[in-house]
Order: structure tokens, then sequence, then C-alpha cells
């Protein structure tokens, strides 16, 4: 099955800022919800793509995350799969969408609220396919990523509270 990433708003049938009720209905559109030991909202499809479902204070959805299939599904942002292209590739390709800024083992681009993750980067060595290609993509809702005092700023300038 292909996924297509749609930040701020969601992949697939999740939506950030569904209720806990809605993104389980959502997920379990896509197969048998995962059971997890936190009791978080997770869910494992047949060619290992994973979805963790992230929740934040007003218990909202505030964050999905897709981490690499083995096979048979895509995941794609404007016509760039990233997971099946290397991780220097996908972040060539994205660069002329949006920003994207280097941190630690992966990128954010910032104005998508977007984040690709990879354990480490052994970029030029196919072999290593856990540094190689990109493990894991997150995608928040505006404020996922703002300090307290940034969150604070932004209720005081009339934003969103967050979720």
């Amino acid at each position: 099955m292909d996924f297509t990433l749609d930040p701020p708003r969601g992949v697939g049938p999740l939506h950030l800022g569904m209720t806990g009720d809605e993104a389980r209905a959502a997920l379990a559109t896509l197969g048998p919800l995962a059971a997890t030991t936190l009791g978080e909202l997770a869910l494992n499809r047949p060619g290992h793509l994973r979805f963790s479902v992230g929740f934040g204070a007003t218990r909202l959805v505030d964050s999905v995350e897709l981490y690499r299939p083995e096979h048979s599904d895509t995941v794609n942002y404007r016509g760039v799969d990233v997971f099946g292209l290397p991780a220097l590739q996908v972040v060539e390709r994205l660069r002329a969408h949006t920003t994207l800024v280097a941190e630690d083992d992966g990128f954010i681009a910032p104005d998508l609220l977007l984040s690709l993750w990879r354990p480490f980067a052994a970029d030029d060595d196919p072999a290593e396919e856990q540094g190689y290609y990109f493990q894991s993509v997150l995608l928040a809702r505006p404020g996922y990523y703002d300090s307290p005092a940034e969150a604070a700023a932004r209720l005081a300038a009339g934003g969103e509270p967050g979720f």
C-alpha cells in the first residue's frame, strides 16, 4: 500500500488532532492494532511498516511516526519515497521543496513539522541499511517542537495551544 505524508494534516487515515477513539478506528482500517507495554496506539502492517501514534496533554493525536517497512508498503512525500531511496537522495530531493536542518542522525523540516531519522550515518555504504536509509519519519502538529517558553509565547500571541 502507498501512504502519502500530508504535513501538517497527517498520513493515510490518521490525522493530527484526532481523539484516541478516532485514531484507533482509523488505524484499525489498516490492520489489527499492536499490543504495547505502555498502552500506546500502534500498528504493524504485514510488510513491517509500523505506525506509532503520540498524544499531547489534551489526549489528541499530536504526532504520527512511521518506521521503515521491509517490503510492500511505501511512504512518500511529494513523490519522494522516504524509505526506499538512500537517505542522502531523500534529503537532496526534499530540499527542492523545503528547508531541512541536520540534527544528530536525522533531519527536520521545520516548516513541515516533519522529521527523518536513522540510527547512525553511514551514507556511502549500502550494506549498512540502518544508516544508508532513513528508518523513521515523524509528522507533528504545530507547536510540537516548542520549548515551554515558546509554547507560552504561542498562546500569548493567540496561537493554538497545541494538542
